[in-house]
């Protein structure tokens, strides 16, 4: 296993295995995969500041295993903040975890350096005594059900959209880097977000045939599924800039209203990490 040792704002890194192919179909490499986080960096890490981080790693790719990980292993650089939560009903039998935060680039190219391709963050943040914060987000993630696509999904996130606007709230679209997108709410109301959130998910699929709020899959072939769900504080939902471990990398991109209105073909709305940076070049940070 070829090491390579390089410093990142005066932290000492090790990096290994930069010739692996993490996305064999397209020839992508863990070193594209760390230089895609290294220079994302600047809008990405406002959006994982204090928030619990959970990743999805592929030691050998997006056609191998894969796992989840929340609690970060005891090898962690002692550099990399961590805080312990309280997790109620783990399915581990753990009742903390300690969970790191990616505040710096330094504890980015660590992840991306142990293939962690994916990165998945809660709705809320922790203070800087690592104690739990209120929700300061709100989201709706639309999924699509076949032969429904992103373009459904678009035509939901604007009445999702226009709805929400009549309550005087604000929402930033993205895709998921997937099949569907995740619209966030910035939240400062004592109303519990789940409650809301499934409220007016209800509310629109009274009003719309081709809109269901219920989890049974057997309700969502041909529409669109706003999960309210992803508002429980234990769940987690991808980062916005994070990749996504498909045969081709793509990555979780922050759309303009405009795009979102003129989309008519899942094409469209599909970015992969190049075109990412691109947008950051020309546009800035879309996700405010």
């Amino acid at each position: 296993m070829k090491k390579v040792p390089v410093q990142v704002e005066g932290r000492d890194l090790v990096l290994t295995n930069l010739g692996k192919t993490l996305y064999p179909e397209a020839g992508f490499t863990k070193a594209e995969v760390i230089d895609y986080y290294t220079r994302i960096a600047p809008v990405l890490l406002p959006h994982l500041r204090g928030r619990p981080l959970t990743v999805k790693r592929y030691p050998n790719g997006v056609g191998g295993a894969f796992f989840f990980e929340k609690n970060a292993p005891a090898h962690t650089p002692s550099w990399v903040r961590r805080v312990r939560l309280p997790v109620p009903g783990s399915t581990k039998d753990r009742e903390t975890i300690d969970f790191a935060i990616v505040d710096d680039l330094p504890t980015l190219v660590y992840y991306a350096n142990l293939a962690a391709l994916e990165l998945h963050v809660p709705m809320w943040r922790v203070s800087g005594e690592g104690e739990p914060l209120p929700p300061d987000l709100l989201v709706f993630d639309l999924d699509p059900g076949a032969p429904a696509t992103i373009v459904e999904c678009c035509e939901v996130a604007l009445l999702l959209r226009d709805a929400l606007a009549e309550e005087g709230l604000d929402c930033h679209a993205k895709t998921s880097g997937n099949k569907g997108m995740q619209l966030h709410v910035p939240w400062t109301s004592e109303v519990t977000t789940s409650e809301y959130a499934k409220a007016l998910a209800e509310r629109l699929a009274r009003r719309h045939d081709f809109v269901t709020a219920v989890m049974a899959r057997r309700e969502r072939p041909g529409k669109v599924f706003i999960d309210w769900s992803q508002n429980n504080p234990a769940k987690t939902t991808v980062a916005v800039y994070s990749m996504r471990a498909n045969p081709h990398p793509t990555v979780s991109t922050p759309l303009t209203w405009d795009e979102v209105a003129a989309c008519d073909h899942p094409d469209q709305l599909r970015f992969t990490p190049s075109d990412v940076l691109a947008r950051v070049e020309a546009s800035g940070d879309l996700f405010p």
